[in-house]
């Protein structure tokens, strides 16, 4: 791989982590919680390597698109952080050069939190672990899945009800919502025989967060803070913005949300037939790869 990391390694806080899955999968909340941690300090989703448009040529020769500048600008300025622009070159070509700038400027935002540790979540970063460990390989990854029919379900009403098009494009189909979280669970997948991956499911979250917070905190070599089951309403309105109205509900009592918009939205044979391809990935095989479970 083309890519280089060599001027990444002096930008690293004690630690920094990365939480991914499919959008609509409870990442958010998770989010939320592990900020509320005292030396955890997180951010708006950055949606940056979506922008870089990275393709598989690109990717080895460690090129990205131009128009990844407008994104990262943005970002910067979103934590606070925008001095971080000049230090990118006036027509940055690669992938390098954007992570760089991105890492050291959330090193930046986390010190002045008084915090040591950051937690990025986008959930389409899932989509690009080998490039996160390659330029940022102290990083831990934590992957959240939830039940394949939630999902759906709530990427379905979400796209044609948010009609936000420059987030979601045009409602989508229930086989693109199908399709999302099959391969969100692959990407996952290919990465739990790692040691610095960890697997959470959404259902184990609801039901006993301080327990699945615990585990968490083991895996990213913290001390469980009681904190984070009361912090995380104030987090959310610090990493959720005012445009996403679609995580309104983020900073609510913790509670389930599966079960009742599955059968609410599909009548049954839609029902049947995205049970049918979602039958396809078993996710207590999903548990057995884990590591940590």
């Amino acid at each position: 791989m083309a890519v280089m990391r060599s001027d990444l390694m002096d930008f690293y806080p004690t630690r920094s982590i990365f939480l991914g899955g499919c959008p609509r999968s409870g990442t958010t909340l998770l989010q939320s919680l592990l900020g509320g941690h005292p030396k955890i300090a997180s951010f708006p989703e950055s949606h940056l390597f979506q922008n870089l448009r990275i393709r598989y040529l690109s990717r080895l020769l460690g090129l990205a698109s131009i128009k990844g500048k407008k994104q990262i600008n943005w970002f910067l300025d979103e934590i606070g952080q925008p001095e971080f622009q000049s230090k990118l070159s006036p027509v940055p070509l690669f992938i390098h050069e954007y992570v760089s700038v991105f890492t050291e400027a959330l090193n930046k935002a986390t010190e002045a939190q008084g915090k040591s540790v950051w937690l990025e979540k986008s959930p389409e970063h899932i989509r690009y672990i080998q490039l996160f460990e390659h330029l940022i390989p102290q990083s831990k990854f934590i992957h959240l899945v939830r039940n394949g029919g939630d999902v759906v379900a709530s990427l379905y009403d979400v796209s044609h009800n948010h009609q936000r098009r420059d987030i979601w494009g045009e409602p989508w189909t229930i086989d693109k919502c199908v399709k999302t979280w099959i391969e969100s669970v692959q990407f996952s997948s290919d990465h739990l025989h790692k040691p610095n991956h960890i697997l959470i499911g959404y259902e184990k979250l609801v039901a006993d967060p301080e327990k699945v917070l615990t585990q968490l905190c083991n895996f990213l070599g913290l001390e469980f803070d009681a904190v984070m089951l009361t912090a995380y309403s104030e987090t959310a309105q610090k990493v959720v913005r005012p445009d996403e109205t679609w995580k309104a509900s983020v900073g609510a009592p913790i509670k389930s949300a599966n079960g009742k918009k599955f059968y609410e939205l599909f009548n049954q044979e839609q029902q049947d037939y995205i049970l049918e391809k979602l039958s396809r990935i078993n996710l207590e095989n999903l548990e057995t790869k884990n590591n940590h479970a």
